[in-house]
């Protein structure tokens, strides 16, 4: 008879490498109920899971790959051989485990108030390169009840199929929008001063950030889409300050460049207002004024790769009638300190 184990993991990647073998060693510290979803690797991620004794999905290539998709068929195999689990962790295969997070979540979970629950999520490698930190930046959310989570977060099984689990057509932001139906459905989401994972972004180029950031947009698109009948307002307002300083400004200016003999020029000049009020709030935040000086600026610039992605969506979705294909940013195996 199978011991009791109230916490499973489920772990989701492709072509991760070293990164996937120190996710799953630090996963097997914690639990022996874990699954290893595979969307396609052309690396032996499924061969060294296998030797390790844990249990492998192999998604079938036919149809689009999407990370809900593969939590999602996680899920159901996880239950499938650990019908006693009661809360499963998602981690993604750029990630590891922190020491006894597994643990500290469970209990705050069992304790009851709350569905799901998440913690820090640092980067491995953060002084790397401007854009690692930017990544450790933006994992930095606020501790206490929050309205969303990230791809890490331990939840609980009965409330992942209450709400029926992922949106498996999603190919970016889908944890947020588990998040939003999770909420909806009266459960609460809260986030623990605690480190929950490390995590290997190993962006090193301007074009990877981009691409990644043009994504962000995309799934902002979408989510308001899926949200249509009832839209949140934190949702609509994102998507106006893409509109609004990814689009409207940047085309004005361009626009009525020959008409005011240059003068719209003038109107970039809240690009500039914009990153000053971002670099004095991320000051006085705490961070040093380099890194608020890089944060600013990818702030403004990223509104047009987000706008960027928010107009793919509409064109394959509105104008095509089609979904968009997975968006990767990220090129096979190697970690951040060169492994």
């Amino acid at each position: 008879m199978e011991p009791a184990l109230p916490t499973g993991i489920v772990v989701i990647g492709r072509n991760e490498g070293e990164r996937l073998k120190r996710c799953l060693e630090s996963a097997a510290r914690d639990t022996q109920a874990i699954v290893y979803v595979d969307s396609g690797s052309s690396d032996d991620s499924v061969e060294y899971a296998a030797s390790r004794g844990i249990a492998v999905v192999e998604l079938d290539v036919s149809r689009p790959f999407t990370a809900a998709r593969a939590r999602n068929a996680g899920f159901a195999r996880l239950v499938e051989l650990h019908p006693s689990v009661e809360f499963v962790q998602f981690v993604d295969g750029d990630c590891e485990l922190q020491s006894g997070w597994l643990r500290t979540a469970t209990r705050h979970l069992q304790q009851g108030g709350f569905a799901a629950v998440c913690g820090r999520r640092r980067e491995r490698a953060p002084d790397a390169t401007p854009y690692n930190r930017l990544a450790d930046i933006e994992w930095d959310t606020p501790v206490g009840e929050a309205l969303s989570f990230g791809g890490d977060v331990l939840i609980s099984r009965r409330v992942f199929e209450e709400v029926s689990g992922y949106t498996e057509s999603l190919i970016a932001g889908e944890d947020p929008e588990l998040a939003l139906r999770v909420r909806k459905a009266g459960h609460r989401i809260t986030r623990l001063d605690r480190e929950m994972t490390l995590h290997d972004a190993n962006i090193t180029t301007f074009g990877q950030w981009w691409t990644r950031t043009s994504r962000g947009g995309h799934a902002y698109a979408e989510s308001l889409y899926l949200q249509r009948g009832d839209p949140e307002t934190r949702s609509v307002r994102k998507l106006a300050s893409i509109l609004f300083w990814g689009g409207l400004v940047p085309g004005a200016a361009l626009l009525l460049l020959w008409p005011t003999r240059g003068a719209s020029l003038l109107l970039l000049l809240g690009w500039v207002a914009l990153a000053a009020r971002v670099h004095h709030r991320e000051v006085r935040r705490g961070r040093t004024p380099r890194t608020a000086r890089i944060y600013a600026l990818s702030l403004v610039l990223g509104k047009v790769a987000e706008l960027q992605g928010a107009l793919r969506f509409t064109w394959n979705r509105l104008v095509l009638g089609r979904s968009s294909l997975l968006i990767e940013y990220k090129g096979p195996g190697r970690s951040a300190d060169g492994l």
